[in-house]
């Protein structure tokens, strides 16, 4: 198996907001070309008909077949690639939920042990057995159609059967080490400040003033906990938003980068292409299948 530890990965900001309980992406595709990445939510993968394609989760390498079905945890970097992969008509179902989406209090009952034990593996990354993936082939396309309590009791019951299910395994020999970003109670002020005004104009000392903050302190702190820039968390989270804007209307990508903050089409065309790897029109077009937001 080869080593993952050179490859470069990504925060992303995922289209779920703090409202929603998970959401569902199910396209056909003839490439993978999404950067390495990692996010604070859990991710269900289903990919059918794609062998040859390199799997990347952690420190771990390998190459897939024809069915493949992961699990990963928050925080755990992760992409696939790809490699040696010859075919042109790709089925990949992607689910992601919030990591609070079954409090403790729930998960520490014991009907809930397995699916809390399934969920702290996850952390690791676990790809199930070919057999496993061909029997919930079906449920996991029939979650891309179903909405609201629907939907979450299927996505419930998918992970307590997978939870049970022969052959598991874990893929990376870590979990995810990216300092958690909500950790932080100036952080997570931050977070919500730029949530809610991230369509208008952000300068950096009004921010800094509200982590009581002098510009040169909150910059450096800022570059510390999240290794970037605020402006380009800034981006990122105006990304975020566009992507799911994207992918649930279909207003003009001009309308949609305005309304994300952009004021200039060719910069938000620009920075949507460094973080995604794809330009704004690709990406709409790589999830023209179901999508939906529960």
């Amino acid at each position: 198996m080869e080593s993952a530890k050179s490859t470069f990965f990504n925060r992303e900001i995922t289209p779920l907001t703090a409202e929603d309980c998970l959401l569902v992406f199910d396209r056909w595709k003839d490439k993978f070309d999404f950067p390495p990445h990692f996010h604070p939510e859990y991710e269900l993968n289903f990919i059918a008909h794609a062998p040859g394609v390199k799997r990347i989760v952690g420190d771990h390498i390998a190459e897939i077949g024809e069915l493949e079905l992961v699990l990963l945890g928050p925080n755990l970097p992760h992409s696939w690639e790809q490699g040696d992969c010859l075919s042109t008509k790709v089925r990949e179902i992607t689910v992601q939920f919030h990591r609070d989406l079954f409090d403790e209090n729930l998960l520490n009952r014991n009907i809930m042990q397995p699916v809390r034990d399934l969920l702290k593996r996850s952390l690791w990354g676990i790809t199930f057995s070919e057999e496993t993936a061909r029997q919930m082939q079906g449920r996991i396309e029939k979650l891309a159609s179903l909405n609201g309590m629907d939907a979450f009791m299927e996505l419930l019951s998918l992970l307590f059967d997978l939870s049970t299910s022969r052959n598991q395994q874990t893929l990376s020999s870590s979990t995810g080490k990216h300092d958690d970003f909500y950790s932080n109670e100036k952080i997570q002020r931050v977070y919500e400040f730029v949530q809610k005004n991230y369509m208008r104009k952000i300068k950096v000392e009004e921010v800094a003033d509200l982590s009581r903050m002098t510009e040169v302190s909150f910059s450096r702190f800022i570059k510390q906990r999240t290794g970037k820039t605020f402006i380009d968390f800034l981006n990122d989270t105006r990304i975020g938003f566009a992507t799911r804007q994207l992918i649930e209307n279909n207003d003009s990508i001009s309308e949609i980068a305005f309304r994300c903050g952009f004021n200039n089409l060719a910069n938000f065309n620009r920075i949507f292409k460094r973080r995604k790897g794809t330009t704004p029109t690709e990406f709409r077009s790589n999830f023209a299948g179901i999508r939906r937001v529960n």
